[in-house]
Order: C-alpha cells, then sequence, then structure tokens
C-alpha cells in the first residue's frame, strides 16, 4: 500500500519533465518498463542466491531489489494513469476505469495466481501431471526470465509503434516546469471541490473495513482453511475481468457516482450477512469439535465473497471512472495520483484501525476464576496453569461490525447528496486556472497558477 502512495512525492516531476520528441508519457515508460524487464532478469539470474532452496534467504538483496521494482511500478501507474486521460477520446474517457480494471484483474491473474500455481509441486502433481514428480511444472527462474524478455519486447513494440500525441498543439496546453508542478498538486488540494471529496474519501472504508479485514481472518479462526480461502479468492478473477465489461455503460456516463452509492448502501447492508456467517461458522462446520466442513457451507461462503467480491470492484470501477472524468488531462498523472492516494490513505487507516480495535473491544475471562479477565499474557498463562480456559464473554468483531456499520449509514447519510452534487459540477469546479503572463526577454515561467 505505501508505495503507491509515495508515489504522490514524485507525480509531479513524471509530468513535467520529459522529451517532446519521445513523447510526454513514452519518455518515462520506455526507461521504466526497460529498466522493469533487466530486473526480473537480473531476479531470474540470481533466484537461487536470493531464495535458496537450503539456508536463509539474502533477505538485504531482497529489499534493496523489490524496492526499486515497487518504485518502478508506482512511476508506471503515474505513467499510465496520466496517458490514458489523453490516450482516449474525451467521450470515451469514462472507459479507462474498465481499462484499467480488467487489464489490472488480468495482469494479476496471469502475473500472481498462475505463476504461483505453476511452481507449485502440490498444485501441478494433484490437478495437472498423470505421474507426481519434484517441482512445478516450470521453475520461478524459467518465470522471470520469460516476463523479462516480455517486458522488454513490449515496450520496444511501444517505442516504435505507438504514436503519442502532441497536446502541446492544444490551445489549452500549459507546460509548467517542475516546481509550478509541485505548486500545482497544493493548488489541486485547495479546490474546494477536491476537499469535499477528499473528506468522503478518507472516511468511506470506515463502514467496511471490519468487513473486508477482520471476517477473513474470522473465518480462518473457525477453521475455513487457508487454502480454501485462496481458491474461492482466486475463482474470483473471472468475475474481476466481466465485472468491468458489464457495468461499463453505467461508469462511462456522466453519472458513475450514482453507481458507486448504490454499491455502498447494498454493502453496508450486506455487512448483515458477514455477522451471520461468523457466528454460525463454528456451529456449520464443527461436530464435537472435529472440524467437517459440509458441501452447502461452501456454498453459503461462496456466495456471500462473491457478492462482495462484485460489490468491491463495482465501487473500485465506479471511482476510477469519476476520477478520470474529474482530472484535468494536462496534468493527469498528477491529478490521478493525488486522487488514488487519498483513496488509498482512507482504506489504510481504517484497515489499520479495524485490525487494532478488534481485540480492544473483546473481552475475556478465565473459566476456572471469573476475577481473571485474561488481558494480559501473564494472566492468560495463570489461568491455563489453575486448569482453566479464557473464554470469550464479549467478542469484539460483532461490536466493531454493528458501528462500523452505523457509521456507514450515517456517511451515506451526510455524503449521499454532496457526492451526486459533485458529479454534477461543470468541469471547470475541477480545474486549477491559469493566467497568461505576457513573455519577456528574461521570463521562464509564463504560466501563474490561480484557484477560483
Amino acid at each position: 500500500m505505501w508505495p503507491y502512495t509515495l508515489k504522490l512525492l514524485w507525480a509531479p516531476l513524471v509530468d513535467a519533465v520529459y522529451i517532446k520528441k519521445i513523447g510526454r508519457r513514452k519518455s518515462w515508460l520506455i526507461p521504466v518498463q526497460f529498466i522493469m524487464g533487466s530486473f526480473f532478469l537480473y531476479i531470474a539470474n540470481d533466484i537461487n542466491e536470493l531464495l535458496p532452496e537450503t539456508g536463509k534467504p539474502n533477505i538485504e538483496k531482497l529489499v534493496c531489489v523489490f524496492f526499486v521494482a515497487t518504485f518502478l511500478v508506482a512511476t508506471q501507474d503515474i505513467i499510465v494513469d496520466g496517458w490514458a486521460l489523453t490516450m482516449l477520446k474525451k467521450n470515451n474517457v469514462g472507459y479507462a476505469s474498465m481499462c484499467n480494471t480488467t487489464g489490472l484483474a488480468i495482469g494479476s491473474m496471469i502475473g500472481s495466481v498462475w505463476s504461483t500455481l505453476l511452481t507449485s509441486k502440490d498444485f501441478c502433481n494433484k490437478y495437472v501431471r498423470t505421474t507426481p514428480d519434484t517441482g512445478g511444472i516450470v521453475t520461478m527462474e524459467q518465470l522471470l526470465y520469460v516476463w523479462g524478455i516480455m517486458f522488454m519486447s513490449i515496450t520496444t513494440l511501444i517505442a516504435i509503434f505507438k504514436k503519442e500525441k502532441d497536446c502541446s498543439l492544444e490551445e489549452n496546453h500549459v507546460k509548467l516546469n517542475t516546481f509550478q508542478n509541485y505548486r500545482l498538486l497544493w493548488d489541486i488540494c485547495k479546490l474546494p471541490s477536491v476537499q469535499i471529496f477528499a473528506m468522503a474519501l478518507l472516511t468511506v472504508k470506515v463502514g467496511f473495513a471490519a468487513t473486508d479485514s477482520v471476517s477473513p481472518l474470522k473465518l480462518i479462526d473457525a477453521g475455513v482453511s487457508k487454502d480454501d480461502m485462496m481458491i474461492i479468492n482466486t475463482s474470483m478473477y473471472v468475475a474481476k475481468i466481466i465485472l468491468p465489461l458489464i457495468i461499463a455503460r453505467h461508469t462511462s456516463g456522466p453519472k458513475p457516482i450514482s453507481l458507486y452509492l448504490k454499491a455502498t448502501l447494498i454493502k453496508l447492508i450486506w455487512n448483515i450477512a458477514f455477522i451471520m456467517l461468523i457466528y454460525y461458522t463454528p456451529k456449520l462446520i464443527k461436530m464435537n469439535g472435529v472440524i467437517n466442513i459440509p458441501t452447502y457451507y461452501y456454498v453459503i461462503l461462496i456466495v456471500i465473497l462473491s457478492i462482495q467480491e462484485i460489490l468491491n470492484y463495482t465501487m473500485f470501477v465506479a471511482l476510477l471512472a469519476f476520477y478520470s472524468r474529474i482530472s484535468d488531462p494536462r496534468f493527469g498523472g498528477t491529478y490521478m495520483t493525488l486522487l488514488n492516494t487519498l483513496s488509498n490513505l482512507g482504506n489504510a487507516w481504517a484497515t489499520f484501525t479495524a485490525l487494532g480495535m478488534v481485540d480492544l473491544l473483546t473481552f475475556k475471562e478465565c473459566s476456572f476464576n471469573p476475577k481473571n479477565d485474561c488481558s494480559t499474557l501473564d494472566l492468560q498463562n495463570m489461568c491455563t496453569i489453575d486448569g482453566g480456559d479464557c473464554v470469550v464473554t464479549v467478542n469484539g468483531y460483532y461490536i466493531e461490525m454493528v458501528l462500523s456499520t452505523i457509521f456507514g449509514i450515517f456517511w451515506y447519510g451526510i455524503f449521499k447528496n454532496i457526492l451526486k452534487n459533485l458529479q454534477t459540477k461543470c468541469p471547470s469546479q475541477w480545474l486549477v486556472n491559469y493566467v497568461k503572463q505576457p513573455i519577456t526577454k528574461n521570463s521562464k515561467n509564463v504560466f501563474t497558477i490561480t484557484v477560483t
């Protein structure tokens, strides 16, 4: 999460510095992706040193490699978000979110899920091979070599065949230097519409934080295996790929926030389904203390998680569509990065708080001695030594779910009409205005930024 939040620090630089002959976005995309491809090849060559089969991994080198790789990926994110606003026609900008989310789902499925499964000995022996063998059908080294070559090949094709639109020919084009671009970021933050929208983005996830972050952990604690959860989550990628295509006609129009609000309300109501699921799971999957998960429970679990994922992705696609519609394409990388950062921060603090509060809201007592509240490790050990068990008297999960749902309902009541009003505002309400100054011999910065 945090590298994609910190990318706001260098987004204005990516918008401001480029080589005109190459193109504003290609000036960054080509070197970044070539370096990423080189990194894949480097990691493939040193994979046995970085992650040896026996012995300790080279943690220091791994941290350095993945820090640089994540930095490059975050930079690529800025470039692609900004390019999408000028690559598509103005009447098709709403489809940027569909392209983004569908591509992200396909890439995640191929690069993460399939790569993990194809290198897994257990998966390949169980589902792919007829005769068990050692290792997966491909090695991590082979995968990294393939993707390194793929990255460099695709980047070469983009460099040769993809022509970037010259936005400098447009009447409203403004070329800002690096300092002005950082000042622009601050002036965007001072826009009244952006400030109101920021408040909504920073608080909306509170209503679902417990559902999204704590519920999966509670299911695992109750006895649902991590492997089962992973398989179910993997199957969700099909919905993630298809869903943006289905709802594109709603998100590409002038009112994507209306769809976002509908999904928000349904998701708040869906919190009740998770409360019931977590409550009844131990009763449904355990018999005489032994875990034996029946088929009908898997059906219930898949239905509840599927609807949750559909709602999550609907909100995600609708929100990205709104970002694309309100962002100034002249400074798209900076604007889109700011909005994404606000959303990421809202998700991060809500998740962190939800995970921390669940224990604080949980109360226990020792079955042997009710005066022992098992609040510390020493008290828990004392209870065990005395022959008792720490029994949960008040489960903090349910308290947190109720509180977060109530907060979410209040949030919906406060921001529903506000957000609907924001999506009907004139595009100029989201733009920083520029006043062109007379050019003199010594003047380098011929534009001043004013907020209205």
